[in-house]
């Protein structure tokens, strides 16, 4: 049977990578892609198996290219830290490859824990992102530093597997404001050419929140959904405020030194 590798991206997740390992110890071979983490996330992956791989953060685009290059084995498993993959997960991918696949590339569903339930509106389920099982060679990201695209590479059109992997991605609500702060700053370059103002940050902030709550169905999970919908506002709203801000002189005025008379 074909080998396969696994490979998850951290930085700082001692209270995450443990679970994501450990969900993965059916692969043939671990990686994980850490960026210089200082709280112990090493000493956990290296103390269950997984072997670790520096490579600096230049946004996520590249940092997931570099973590594919990583990898040894004909079929590559991507996981984030604080995803898990399931029984039904493991053995649907073990399945497939031991076969014949129909695809080289393969998009799964996610579905994600918040605020004591399962999330099942607010856009989050069954929330496909990247695909994240692939053939070596058959896929490459875009290089935005956030919310990255990809680039499929085989002349095969892109598979869909059934079971789900797991998303548990705000430990408490602390988390979901210092991802927003994160993204928003690594998502601000991305507007360069584009006019923005403050109004205009309003106007799209109000609209990625009524969006999430209203026509992604957020209202179905009651405060979880607000506060998903209310998290898109803060961090659209600060990612156009932020580009605004680059383009203005806001620095106080110096009144130069102040001496007694």
């Amino acid at each position: 049977m074909p080998k396969i590798s696994a490979y998850i991206l951290t930085f700082n997740s001692a209270d995450k990578i443990g679970d994501a390992v450990s969900s993965v110890l059916w692969a043939d071979e671990i990686v994980v892609v850490d960026s210089n983490s200082t709280d112990g996330t090493i000493a956990i992956a290296e103390g269950l198996g997984a072997r670790v791989a520096q490579i600096p953060f230049n946004g996520f685009g590249d940092l997931r290219n570099r973590a594919i290059e990583t990898c040894t084995h004909e079929w590559i498993f991507s996981l984030d830290s604080d995803e898990r993959a399931t029984p039904q997960v493991r053995d649907e991918i073990l399945g497939l490859i031991s076969g014949t696949p129909a695809h080289d590339v393969y998009l799964m569903p996610r579905k994600s824990f918040m605020m004591g339930r399962w999330i099942k509106g607010s856009g989050w389920y069954p929330n496909y992102r990247q695909p994240q099982l692939f053939r070596q060679g058959t896929m490459r990201y875009t290089l935005e530093p956030v919310h990255e695209g990809y680039q499929v590479l085989s002349a095969k059109p892109v598979g869909t597997l059934q079971n789900p992997v797991w998303q548990v991605p705000f430990r408490n609500l602390e988390e979901v404001i210092e991802k927003m702060n994160r993204y928003s700053s690594l998502g601000a370059p991305k507007l360069a050419g584009k006019r923005v103002s403050m109004a205009s940050a309003f106007g799209h902030g109000l609209w990625s929140f009524i969006k999430h709550l209203v026509f992604k169905r957020g209202y179905k999970d009651g405060w979880a959904g607000f506060v998903i919908a209310f998290g898109n506002f803060e961090g659209t709203f600060y990612r156009y405020a932020k580009r605004h801000e680059a383009t203005q002189s806001w620095a106080p005025t110096d009144q130069g030194p102040v001496r007694r008379e």
